[in-house]
């Protein structure tokens, strides 16, 4: 089967690029021939705050990738649509409706003829925070697309309700982790303090994440708890400092804000003890398989299908979330002595493989 992936892909970062690349590559083994149509320009700068391209791989490019769709030539969408009629299937990564315009154009560029064979994968169906029309442009591009294929049944009854005639298909994100030569153990790595347990938080912070909520519990719990924060701030690191100081947390919160090349990740996570993961609301996050692959327990709500790969009370702890007293509960649990050092001992490495096979299946059947 001819592929066409469009979406982002390297030097695009994040979980997104690397998702559409490691689906290309999957794809590929599996014996079909496949393109990724990305971006040499994908949003304007003040649409996203953050830093859209990295030098640095986080996992191995995919070679067929073209990189001609820009935001500002439109012209350059309907193009791409009648360029991709060929394909006996295109797959439009949905990450953002910031995008949709653009898939729209190029469904058009499809022609009617050809819509039947298009998904849309939904990273999310729509953004944990909207901005107005929002709703209006995926229910269009999800009316529009031949199916949809979605990472919970909670996205795909929200994708259903927005296209109520649309094929939607479940499947579960398989890993698509960040990949680096290096390896670092936890014994390389000094600790702070007899009986010091190290927390980190991972990620581009934004509110949905809670880590105001994890502050709060952090601010409650035992002397002995310590926190890093790693990643890119949106909208800068006043208010988080702030709260800091109010809360009288300062002595044990390290901030280490802007993005973290894949390079530096083994030694962010040989030098914790658990990841916290304080989201309010979610859809799905490799950062918990993320952990496990650094053979770090895991600390999260049970916000979207975070929880679906921990397993309370072995590799990790479950919440409740946006819940303070929760989550203080957790961070007591695993202040205790040889609480971590346990949960570690539980964690065991993901394997991909069937994930992908999995998911795989669902996004050629039928097509």
């Amino acid at each position: 089967m001819k592929v066409w992936i469009v979406g982002p892909a390297h030097p695009y970062k994040g979980g997104g690029a690397r998702h559409t690349t490691e689906l290309a590559h999957r794809l590929t083994a599996a014996g079909h021939d496949v393109i990724i149509e990305s971006w040499r320009a994908q949003y304007p700068a003040r649409l996203y705050p953050g830093r859209q391209t990295v030098d640095e791989p986080e996992g191995e490019p995919y070679p067929r990738t073209r990189r001609k769709l820009a935001w500002y030539r439109p012209d350059g969408w309907f193009a791409a649509g009648r360029r991709l009629r060929g394909a006996d299937l295109v797959v439009f990564a949905l990450l953002t409706p910031i995008q949709v315009p653009a898939y729209l154009a190029i469904l058009a560029g499809l022609g009617r003829r050809r819509r039947d064979r298009t998904v849309v994968i939904c990273h999310n169906v729509l953004p944990h925070e909207r901005r107005p029309g929002d709703v209006t442009l995926v229910k269009t591009l999800l009316r529009r697309a031949g199916a949809v294929l979605v990472h919970s049944k909670e996205q795909a009854d929200l994708a259903q309700a927005l296209a109520p005639s649309a094929h939607v298909t479940v499947a579960a994100m398989p890993p698509h982790l960040p990949g680096s030569g290096v390896s670092v153990t936890r014994t390389q790595v000094t600790a702070q303090g007899p009986g010091t347990v190290r927390l980190l938080f991972f990620g581009i912070v934004r509110p949905y994440k809670g880590l105001d909520v994890l502050l709060r519990a952090l601010a409650q719990a035992a002397d002995n708890l310590t926190l890093t924060v790693a990643g890119e701030f949106w909208g800068g690191t006043a208010s988080t400092e702030k709260l800091i100081a109010e809360l009288g947390v300062g002595d044990r919160v390290t901030l280490r804000p802007g993005y973290l090349p894949a390079s530096q990740i083994p030694d962010l996570f040989a030098a914790a003890d658990a990841l916290v993961l304080p989201y309010r609301e979610a859809t799905a996050s490799q950062n918990a398989l993320l952990a496990f692959a650094h053979g770090v327990p895991v600390i999260t709500t049970t916000a979207g299908s975070l929880a679906e790969h921990v397993r309370d009370g072995t590799d990790g702890l479950t919440v409740m979330p946006g819940d303070v007293d929760d989550l203080l509960r957790a961070l007591r649990t695993i202040s205790e002595p040889h609480t971590a050092a346990r949960l570690r001992a539980g964690v065991r490495q993901p394997d991909p493989g069937p994930g992908w096979d999995t998911y795989l299946r669902a996004l050629v059947a039928r097509r």
